[in-house]
């Protein structure tokens, strides 16, 4: 039983990792809080770590949006969050107010989905957040599905109100609640149930005919080809970057995707890192996320066959999962679609295993260790910016010591034409929204013409980066490249700047433009992590 002893000690020191995702924690912390011996938690941080689920800054240690797969693990496998969030968007659209989807878990409700009104006085829960389901709509509409619905007077915290209606299954289990959420600000409670419950009770309806529909099949009678595909960001991540120099090249705790037989890759990670490496905690983590690839969980020679593991290894790693909360048999817990034959699903439990701290990340506190990196490497400031109108934004910057440095600082705005940055940002855009850009003379070297500052766009387009040498200012040359989200779609750029006296316009291309592209392939990975959260 060692291994699943090691499963659950790798697991509490994730639970206390994930106590505050945005404070780092130093090994000795994780003793206090865990009580293990220190020789086992730098052991778990270090398999951990290989696995890309933990980053170390110095002595500290933080969660990586990695880990955010083992939620969504529980996510897209549990179906509820990719059936009912359109709708519960398309809620929060008529009625301009904030619409939450929770689901039981213990004596409270944990968020699955959060569509936010942004406002002055906002809803701040996210998702994977556990409230008490006796101080908050959505609980009271769960604990009492017969009644039409519940209300939050300001039970959780003052000034918060809510309408919930539980929505059932098509066994007509109350699975989850819906609840828009406002502020006295806006309404009263009773101001809030007359303005809301006529969609609220359509929306509903359509929600719970929705998860009456077929079911996927089970995959306990399917063949292996029908397993159901992986979301980005879950047991599957698709190719990754290499890691930086003097770190070990994180190993997916999964290798394979449903419907083929997987490979068990903790063993070259064993073979490797020697005993350092936990080679069970890995597997007990690969078996969790391999539980979320299909609707309705897999059984265990399907979660064996997606993991490449022995069948007894993946018997006891569900063991571990279900003594701790983190999994159950599907069919004793009136899982939607559930069918029987030994099937086991995620539990919500999961989420708390730093799903909320890191969804709730910026673009900027995601990019920020990734870019400390390419500044050691390259030894030239770097920054991460989006575009704002027709002007670039700085979201993140590291920059070097040094006598001539560039005074940048996050929120510095620049004309995106004149920028490398701003030149990868525009390189997407439609040509009558490029039409609408005046360019200026900012330094003798800026291009002003339209005409020809549209075919260096197109060139930016064709090559997958933009080098611009003094046009924002005299002396300073820089190289960008974008920077994708999971359609493709530029998001945000990366560049490297420096003095033009230190290097060349061919220097950037020969040295530092490669080292740009490795970084911004790892920000999209954990970018890809944390968007899937938000998006929804």
């Amino acid at each position: 039983m060692e291994a699943a002893g090691t499963l659950e000690r790798g697991l509490a020191v994730l639970r206390a990792l994930a106590a505050d995702p945005r404070r780092p924690v130093r090994a000795t912390d994780l003793v206090r809080a865990t009580g293990l011996a220190r020789s086992t938690v730098d052991r778990v941080l270090a398999t951990l770590a290989h696995l890309g689920y933990v980053r170390a800054q110095g002595r500290d240690v933080l969660p990586a949006p990695r880990l955010m797969e083992l939620g969504e693990a529980y996510l897209a496998g549990g179906g509820l969050r990719d059936a009912l969030a359109p709708l519960a968007g398309r809620l929060a659209d008529e009625l301009d107010e904030s619409v939450s989807l929770a689901v039981p878990d213990g004596d409270g409700v944990r968020f699955i989905v959060q569509r936010t009104r942004r406002r002055t006085m906002s809803v701040t829960f996210r998702v994977g957040d556990l409230l008490p389901a006796s101080r908050c709509a959505a609980g009271l509409a769960l604990l009492d599905p017969a009644a039409p619905w519940a209300e939050d007077d300001q039970l959780i915290e003052p000034g918060l109100i809510a309408v919930a209606m539980p929505v059932r299954d098509g066994a007509g289990r109350a699975v989850c609640a819906v609840s828009v959420v406002s502020h006295t600000s806006r309404h009263t409670v009773a101001g809030l149930r007359e303005h809301c419950l006529g969609a609220l009770r359509k929306t509903v309806a359509e929600m719970e005919a929705t998860l009456a529909g077929p079911a996927p099949s089970p995959p306990g009678t399917a063949t292996p080809a029908t397993l159901a595909p992986s979301r980005p960001g879950t047991a599957t991540p698709a190719k990754r970057a290499p890691s930086p120099p003097g770190t070990a090249a994180p190993t997916a705790p999964v290798a394979s995707p449903p419907g083929t037989t997987g490979v068990d890759l903790s063993r070259e990670a064993k073979q490797e890192l020697g005993m350092g490496f936990l080679q069970s905690l890995a597997r007990g983590l690969a078996v969790m996320v391999a539980l979320g690839t299909a609707p309705g969980g897999l059984t265990l020679a399907d979660c064996a066959k997606v993991t490449g593991l022995p069948r007894a290894t993946v018997r006891r790693a569900v063991q571990t999962l279900e003594r701790l909360g983190y999994a159950g048999a599907a069919d004793s817990l009136g899982h939607a679609g559930a069918a029987g034959g030994g099937r086991f699903v995620l539990l919500p439990r999961v989420l708390e295993l730093g799903y909320a701290g890191l969804s709730g990340l910026t673009i900027g506190e995601v990019v920020q260790p990734h870019l400390a990196d390419l500044v050691a490497r390259v030894r030239e400031s770097a920054s991460v910016a989006v575009l704002s109108g027709d002007d670039v934004m700085y979201v993140a910057r590291v920059q070097t010591v040094s006598l001539m440095s560039i005074n940048i600082t996050v929120g510095t705005r620049f004309p995106a034409y004149a920028t490398s940055m701003g030149r990868v940002l525009l390189a997407e855009l439609p040509d009558e929204r490029l039409a609408a850009i005046e360019p200026r003379r900012l330094s003798p070297r800026t291009v002003t013409s339209p005409t020809e500052l549209r075919a260096l766009l197109r060139q930016a387009a064709a090559d997958g980066y933009a080098l611009v040498d003094q046009e924002l200012e005299e002396g300073v040359r820089s190289i960008a490249v974008p920077i994708r989200d999971r359609t493709g779609r530029t998001v945000a750029a990366l560049n490297v700047a420096t003095h033009a006296g230190r290097a060349t316009n061919d220097t950037l291309l020969r040295d530092v433009l490669p080292e740009l592209r490795k970084t911004a392939a790892r920000m999209e990975t954990d970018l890809a992590h944390v968007h899937t959260a938000t998006d929804g």
